[in-house]
């Protein structure tokens, strides 16, 4: 303790950060100088680490007397907190969902101390059906910058008021009730730049619309739903697509222009691919579309149709600086390879001009797949690695020597081959 004691207090609070919370509020027993320091933290967690929750998973168990005491915790020590600006409150209660220990009451009361402490960072994880558990100060809270929610149920979501600062929103399986939906709340963040929704498949979620202005990333992953019509996304400067669509029953996809955009992932299962596509980019001429911001692309080839659209994909981004194509564990995999590949007539011109990485996973040693590196080994100029990965042991895999003898456009290119990854 001499060592500790001769430290200055905001290195004290700054030591204490890096502990649990419940940890280092138990350090105020220490002495009467340690009393009052965790009072000064600037991020508070409580809840259920990762840990415990794998734990609950194995075992279906948890200890009520443990949950009431965290309740009875919190309660006490929160409204002790004295920083001027709560940097982050977490308050995790996956494990105690299922039962009536932590009130609504409780959480709104908490909300309510950290919007008080000017919080800028807020996550909740909390199911209950039937009450509102966010107060009214929460939504004119002026310096909430990212709000996380996972499982709650959002009530009584006031419509004249707005979230002037909140840059990032996370919601997880959120439920909106009353006739709110996920366009009121994104109507009232004139500023959100950062989107994530998960919608998974205990939600009753018909449809939904995202329009915002500002958004400059967007990750949204459909389950399978049981219930779902579809959704329309209107964000016309947005920089970044994450789009996991696994939803198997017939529904539509309406993705207004994003002329702005330079990094997509898309994976969905909707038979109008060339559609999706199409939103995507600004500009079309008679067989295919211009992606001129898009700079990285991943392609998974599960399907065979999938690699049929590579040398299109090529031919439309003439700015394309990486290239990955695999197959995401999991797909049905249809295909062995890149086994409809049409080569352009013409060299794409982000291999004369521009790219510089190509991965290739799932190398399967056939005609087409060794036909593909071939080409794009002779005529990407600025080829910086090219990296094969293939299943198989190397004695199974077939024209392993010709990639390594083909010639390469690029001088400086250094191509890995590693076998034996299945």
């Amino acid at each position: 303790m001499d060592i500790f004691n001769g430290l200055p207090d905001d290195v004290l609070v700054k030591i204490l950060s890096f502990v649990p919370t419940k940890v280092a509020v138990s350090t105020s027993i220490l002495s009467k100088r340690w009393e009052f320091l965790w009072m000064w933290l600037p991020r508070l967690d409580f809840g259920s680490p990762k840990t415990d929750l794998l734990a609950f998973l194995n075992t279906c168990q948890y200890d009520k007397e443990e949950e009431v005491g965290l309740v009875d915790f919190i309660d006490k020590k929160l409204p002790l907190h004295r920083a001027p600006v709560l940097e982050s409150l977490r308050l995790n209660f996956y494990l105690y969902q299922y039962n009536t220990h932590i009130e609504p009451e409780y959480i709104k009361r908490w909300i309510e101390i950290a919007v008080s402490r000017h919080v800028r960072v807020l996550e909740i994880s909390y199911e209950c059906w039937d009450e509102n558990i966010f107060p009214s100060s929460l939504f004119t809270c002026k310096s909430l910058v990212t709000l996380k929610l996972d499982n709650v149920v959002l009530i009584d979501v006031p419509s004249t008021v707005s979230f002037p600062s909140l840059k990032t929103l996370q919601l997880d399986s959120v439920t909106f009730v009353e006739g709110k939906s996920l366009q009121d709340i994104l109507s009232i963040c004139p500023v959100l730049d950062d989107l994530s929704v998960i919608c998974s498949v205990h939600q009753d979620v018909k449809e939904f619309t995202i329009i915002v202005p500002s958004l400059q990333s967007l990750t949204l992953f459909i389950e399978n739903c049981e219930v779902f019509d579809g959704y329309v996304i209107d964000t016309p400067s947005l920089k970044y697509l994450k789009l996991e669509d696994v939803h198997e029953e017939e529904h539509y996809c309406l993705l207004k222009k994003m002329p702005k955009l330079r990094e997509a992932y898309v994976d969905v299962q909707l038979d109008d691919l060339k559609s999706l596509i199409g939103s995507i980019t600004s500009d079309s001429y008679d067989d295919g579309f211009v992606f001129n911001q898009l700079e990285h692309l991943n392609l998974c080839v599960c399907m065979p149709e999938k690699s049929k659209i590579l040398g299109q994909l090529l031919k439309d981004s003439p700015n394309l600086r990486v290239l990955n194509i695999f197959k995401v564990q999991g797909h049905v995999t249809l295909s062995t390879g890149v086994d409809c590949w049409n080569q352009p007539i013409s060299v794409p011109e982000c291999l004369l001009e521009s790219l510089q990485i190509f991965n290739l996973s799932h190398y399967f040693g056939n005609q087409q797949d060794r036909d593909f590196v071939v080409y794009i080994l002779k005529n990407a100029c600025h080829l910086k690695t090219a990296t094969i990965l293939a299943d198989e042991p190397e004695h199974l895999v077939p024209n392993l020597k010709e990639l390594t003898l083909s010639p390469r456009a690029s001088s400086t290119c250094q191509l890995s081959i590693r076998c034996g990854l299945g």
